[in-house]
């Protein structure tokens, strides 16, 4: 599980990843149709397609978000201590998401940009059956590099969570091989989600390099895990999978999850939602509520099912970060199970 630090930590998890603010807006089915927008998963677009896009729409929210951002915000409403690094520039939108991570109880000192791109925008469009597409404007968070890597932050942190959504940019790239290198230097864990479909498509040959080189801790849902290995059975995917890393926790929607380790397949039942809203952020809190779980020295199965649980309190509103404290909901759900709290 966990490596014994060389030295004294001070944070659970420090994550890696885009600073941006979300847009959320409910939309119907033909808003998708009418603009030949694809249904599902990210697309990157730029500041202009970004913008029509806005323009057509009524937000029914924008709050700070980000793949690794929503993980580590749901770490805090656990108990947890995280810390993040990511970039934005010094604008509206920038000074908005540096006063929300800190609110959230996380610790953010990433230096901003003064010129060049703006704070990052996604359009996160939820049609009546709550799927989310979405729509991002990277902006600033593209200038991410190596230098920003703060190693007394990676030292100081049990695990070094890294989003996939980064590896589009060859700076922001480097930036995360710099944090993998340097979590390992320290005898720390390195963490790495698959974050879409559509990153392991385009990067599918880097992301089997980087996995199998740097990651001890794999974090995807069953269309990320099958496309890493581009195959289509899932169930030879995760037989696959434990020669690459040390975990792998696999999200399955209604399904639940599985966690590989080593030889050992745990599956755990996914938890009951009576109103499915809007299924953004679902995997970052599930790797929160695992994390978590993971540096209190939980076991696998229920690192799961306070993954779970912390999934399905996003998945019951709109936006992906909690909207009650985690910390208690998780108690009082592990107690009704049995489990110690």
């Amino acid at each position: 599980m966990i490596t014994k630090p060389q030295e004294t930590t001070y944070y659970d998890i420090v994550g890696i990843g885009n600073a941006i603010v979300d847009v959320l807006a409910k939309v119907g089915e033909g808003f998708l149709t009418e603009r030949n927008l694809p249904k599902g998963g990210m697309t990157l677009v730029d500041a202009k397609t970004a913008g029509k896009l806005y323009a057509d729409l009524v937000p029914e929210r924008e709050v700070p978000g980000g793949s690794a951002a929503n993980t580590v915000a749901g770490l805090a409403s656990l108990g947890g201590a995280p810390a993040f690094i990511g970039k934005i520039h010094d604008d509206e939108l920038g000074q908005v998401f540096t006063r929300d991570i800190g609110a959230a109880g996380v610790d953010y000192f990433t230096k901003p940009l003064n010129e060049g791109p703006v704070t990052g925008r996604s359009i996160v469009l939820v049609t009546p059956d709550a799927q989310r597409t979405m729509f991002t404007y990277l902006g600033a968070s593209k200038k991410l590099c190596a230098e920003d890597i703060d190693e007394n932050t990676i030292k100081a942190s049990r695990i070094t969570y890294l989003e996939a959504y980064l590896w589009d940019e060859e700076c922001d790239k480097e930036a995360m091989i710099r944090a993998a290198e340097t979590a390992h230097a320290y005898g720390r864990e390195v963490a790495f989600s698959l974050s879409d479909k559509s990153c392991v498509d385009r990067h599918r040959q880097d992301f089997m390099d980087f996995v199998k080189n740097h990651v001890d801790i794999l974090f995807g849902n069953e269309d990320e895990l099958v496309s890493l290995f581009d195959g289509e059975d899932f169930y030879k995917s995760l037989d696959l999978i434990k020669a690459y890393v040390n975990i792998a926790a696999i999200t399955r929607g209604a399904k639940g999850s599985v966690v590989v380790n080593g030889r050992t397949k745990t599956f755990v039942e996914a938890e009951k939602v009576d109103n499915v809203v809007d299924t953004t952020g679902a995997g970052d809190l599930y790797a929160a509520g695992f994390l978590y779980g993971l540096t209190q020295g939980r076991s696998l199965g229920t690192c799961a099912i306070i993954g779970s649980i912390a999934a399905a309190e996003i998945i019951g509103h709109y936006g992906a970060r909690p909207e009650i404290s985690l910390r208690g909901l998780v108690r009082n759900k592990l107690l009704s199970y049995g489990k110690r709290a």
